[in-house]
């Protein structure tokens, strides 16, 4: 593992997804986020129940922070492309497959929430409390640490792309561990994923996609 943190109790955490990235680098547009400190479950809960029907903001929670989250049209596009590329595969593949987009995960015993930018869950068997993969995109710079959001609420497998690239984290016994391959989709080519998702066409990328798995 590289990059881990530790809680205050001594356990591993993973790779701190929040490092800063600095605007202007690279990122054209940003993101909206706003961090709500000291807000107790039952806030949380409020926001989310004032917020309703609508999607935005996405919200996350972490022992008593809420991060409100409103995605530039550049974080949108990435993270659907990647869930239009992972859907391609599985049906390339004849695997079942279902999105579940951003699905409100919490635990209040665990002081925890979030509102994945992509989430699957793969088989027939539909009934899962939790998705088997979520998917992030890491496009501005701030917020919670999503990975310790996801340990809490025992997600299987966490994909964050950032600065082209897909990384993968696939939950142990001792938390997160960064892995070169994807546990539940261990064939997917994550390199060439993370190329197709920046194409601006998503149709074309998709094309491109089949065409590669059919050895065209």
């Amino acid at each position: 593992m590289s990059g881990d943190v530790r809680a205050p109790d001594g356990r591993r955490r993973g790779p701190d997804t929040s490092e800063p990235i600095p605007l202007g680098e690279y990122v054209p547009t940003a993101d909206q986020r706003i961090l709500l400190r000291g807000l107790s479950w039952a806030g949380f809960q409020a926001l989310i129940a004032l917020r309703a029907e609508r999607s935005v903001p996405r919200m996350a929670y972490l022992d008593g922070v809420v991060e409100l989250m409103g995605p530039s049209r550049n974080h949108e596009a990435l993270k659907s492309s990647i869930a239009h590329l992972v859907a391609a595969f599985c049906s390339e593949r004849g695997i079942a497959w279902s999105p579940y987009r951003s699905w409100h995960l919490d635990d209040e015993s665990e002081e925890a929430g979030v509102e994945p930018d992509e989430c699957f869950i793969f088989g027939h068997d539909q009934r899962a409390d939790r998705p088997a993969l979520a998917i992030e995109v890491v496009w501005t710079s701030g917020g919670l640490n999503k990975l310790e959001v996801y340990r809490r609420l025992a997600v299987g497998e966490v994909w964050f792309w950032k600065r082209d690239a897909i990384s993968v984290h696939v939950l142990g016994p001792n938390g997160y561990e960064t892995c070169d391959r994807s546990a539940c989709l261990p064939d997917i080519d994550l390199a060439l994923l993370a190329r197709l998702a920046r194409h601006e066409v998503v149709s074309d990328a998709v094309e491109e996609l089949r065409r590669i798995l059919r050895g065209a």
